[in-house]
Parts: structure tokens; C-alpha cells; sequence
């Protein structure tokens, strides 16, 4: 049985929602033979530190180099800010060989799916375990049901894959989420020396979704002149990778905003555009008030719950919508006025929306005794078992 995991991106920020799931098979099911195909930068040393955290060396054969993307690809990433895939889609083609001998590829992405409708695996298994546990509508599009087997975190994300016809007989498992197994106990250091509360301000990259664009520079001011409030500012690391955002689902295309160059240098204000600790929980786990808008790092967040405020400056029509089914944790505020109003209630009653996060979280995340990437990596030598010869 060949098994191999799939970490084609640039950034880390998918790695911790596969990677224990492949050393949960390595411990368990040593029959399996396991590969991680890697293709440098940031993801690159993201497996290799998690890998070791499990026990292994960051030099381990299993970890394999992939043949790079074309230059003419290269070109096109950059060229367009990063804003068209043809990197990553020309990797997998260089490498379509080397995956066609596996019995199974495991990605967190979709991107992967191409190896079955471009490049012709017909026969090559692809699994799914998703990255984040959020609410937006791109998490459950048509490219969602292209997957023989797909792993979920709890029964909010099978209702809306089932809902939408997306889920095929015997495709799917719940099985928690195996990022916590990696993260959720690290140790980490404090991010500042006093006893102010910590907000999280984590907007999410799409201009459509996210509060940024319209009022991100202007929170990030008021931070800087009031003296209540500590602010981390770690954005979805992908906020920051590109010069030009294109998102979809729905469609949208922006520029970055860049941040208030003054604002790096304030002692009650900690900014982190991308480093490991933006992807390791670090901050979720450090902050008592979330602050954000489509991230589904706030779920992430509510593993204990904390007051949360979502920012909606695009005035999305957001109650009983179930992209935003998030915003029920927290008090939404339109504009900075609304948001210094929601912090000082957050502080005053903390307890307000513990009821319906603790609700979700739990219908978000099926967790159980037994760890969540032990469940995952059962489901997939389990399910390879039963169809890889079909």
C-alpha cells in the first residue's frame, strides 16, 4: 500500500492539517509505505519541523524533493503577484509520473484534483482533509465533491457537503482535527510583558470577505493611540503574500493595503505578516479577545471559548447565512465606532456568547479519546483496504 502526502504551496499554513495524519500511519500502520512530497520554501520547512516534532528526523528519506514547476510558471506566479496557481499547477504536471505509481494521494488543497481531470490518474486515490474548519461558501464548491475519500473535522462540515450533494457512498469520515494533535499542547513564549488584554486581529486575504481593505490600516491606528488594549496582528498568512489578491466564491480582486509603517515599532503592538507562528496557534492560544472577519482561525480560537468581535465593514447580510455561521460567537460591528463598543463589552461580559461557541465548536469538531489523526489515518488504511483493489 503506497501512500503518499501532498504539500504543494508556498506558504505552511495547510501543512499541521495533514502532516500528523501521515505520522499517525507511520506509528500505527508500519505496512503503509508512506511518502511526503515536498517542494520547498516555508511549507517545506514547516513538514520537516512538524515531522521532527514527531519524532522523526527532518532529514528522513520519506521526505521527497518534487521536480520543480517550469520557469515560464514561475514567471506567471510572479508576474500575476501570485494571484494565478500555474506554480503549483505545474508541479503537479512535472511530477504526474512519480504520483501515478501511488495507490493514494492525501492533499489538504484542491488544486490536486487536476491530477484526475487534466492529467489523467484516473486510478490514482485522492484524499482530502481540508485545511481549517470555517464557514465559507468555497469550502463546500463543486471542486469539494471531487475526492474519493474525504476527512472531516465534525457533522457542521458533512451537513453542508451532504446538502449540497458532495459526498459520495462510503467517501467520507469524521475525524476530528488532527491540527490539534500537532499544536494545541506546544508550549509557546508570551508575546508581551504585561498584564493589558491581548487582542487577535486576523483578517482573512479575500476583498470580499475580509475587513482589511476597507478599515484595516484605520484599526490598526486606533490600537496604536489607545492604551487598553494589547494588538497581535497576524493575518492569514496569505494576505501578505501577494501584492494583488484574487479570490473566489465570491469573486474579487484587490490591492493590498500596506500597513502604517509607524505602527511596527509600538511596544503594546506585535505584528506578524507570516512566520510560523501565524500557522502554529501561537496566537490564538496567547490572545483573551478575537478580532477578525472570515478566518476560520476562530475556531481555532474557541478551543477555549473567549469574547470574539467580527468586523463587517463590506455589510454583508450575514444572520442566518451560513457562511457566516461564525458570527453568531461574537458581536459584529460595521465600523471602528461599532468595534470600540464591542471590545469594552467583551470585557465588561465574556461570558456572553459562551453558550452558542461552545455550540459549534462542538458541531465543528467531533473530538474524542482517541486522537484525532489516529482517526484519520485509520480511515484511510481502512478505506484503501476495502476499494484499492476495485
Amino acid at each position: 500500500m503506497k501512500v503518499g502526502f501532498l504539500f504543494n504551496h508556498s506558504v505552511a499554513h495547510q501543512v499541521a492539517h495533514s502532516l500528523p495524519i501521515a505520522a499517525a500511519i507511520a506509528e500505527f500502520h508500519p505496512q503503509v509505505e508512506l511518502t511526503l512530497f515536498v517542494c520547498g520554501g516555508a511549507s517545506e520547512d514547516e513538514v520537516r519541523r512538524l515531522w521532527s516534532i514527531a519524532g522523526h528526523s527532518k532529514d528522513d528519506q520519506r521526505i521527497e524533493k518534487l521536480a520543480p514547476a517550469t520557469r515560464t510558471a514561475e514567471f506567471l506566479t510572479k508576474a500575476s503577484g501570485d494571484a494565478l496557481p500555474a506554480e503549483r499547477i505545474s508541479i503537479l504536471a512535472q511530477n504526474a509520473a512519480r504520483f501515478e505509481e501511488l495507490d493514494a494521494l492525501v492533499v489538504p488543497e484542491k488544486t490536486s484534483t487536476l491530477l484526475k481531470t487534466r492529467f489523467g490518474l484516473d486510478r490514482l486515490a485522492l484524499i482530502h482533509t481540508r485545511h481549517g474548519a470555517g464557514d465559507r461558501a468555497i469550502g463546500f464548491d463543486k471542486a469539494s465533491g471531487r475526492f474519493d475519500l474525504v476527512l472531516l473535522s465534525g457533522e457542521k462540515i458533512r451537513q453542508r457537503l451532504d446538502d449540497a450533494g458532495l459526498l459520495k457512498p462510503g467517501g467520507h469520515a469524521i475525524v476530528g482535527y488532527p491540527k490539534f494533535d500537532a499544536l494545541l499542547d506546544q508550549p509557546h513564549e508570551p508575546v508581551f510583558q504585561n498584564d493589558r488584554p491581548k487582542v487577535l486581529y486576523n483578517p482573512h486575504p479575500s476583498p470580499a470577505l475580509s475587513s482589511w481593505y476597507r478599515m484595516g490600516p484605520q484599526v490598526l491606528e486606533w490600537f496604536a493611540q489607545q492604551d487598553r488594549f494589547n494588538l497581535i496582528f497576524a493575518p492569514h498568512v496569505m494576505l501578505f503574500a501577494r501584492q494583488l489578491t484574487v479570490a473566489l466564491s465570491p469573486f474579487s480582486i484587490a490591492k493590498v493595503p500596506e500597513i502604517p509603517s509607524r505602527i511596527a515599532e509600538l511596544p503594546h503592538i506585535h505584528i506578524d505578516k507570516g512566520s510560523e507562528k501565524s500557522v502554529d496557534m501561537t496566537y490564538v492560544r496567547a490572545a483573551d479577545i478575537y478580532l477578525g472577519d472570515a478566518s476560520s482561525q476562530v475556531y481555532e480560537f474557541l478551543a477555549e471559548p473567549r469574547p470574539c468581535v467580527f468586523l463587517n465593514p463590506n455589510e454583508h447580510h450575514w444572520q442566518d447565512n451560513p457562511d457566516f455561521t461564525h458570527w453568531q460567537t461574537g458581536r459584529v460591528a460595521a465600523n471602528l465606532d461599532e468595534m470600540k463598543i464591542a471590545l469594552g463589552n467583551s470585557l465588561s461580559s465574556p461570558d456572553a456568547f459562551r453558550e452558542v461557541q461552545e455550540k459549534l465548536f462542538a458541531e465543528t469538531f467531533d473530538l474524542r479519546s482517541q486522537r484525532s489523526s489516529v482517526r484519520a489515518a485509520d480511515a484511510i488504511v481502512s478505506w484503501l483496504g476495502e476499494n484499492r483493489a476495485r
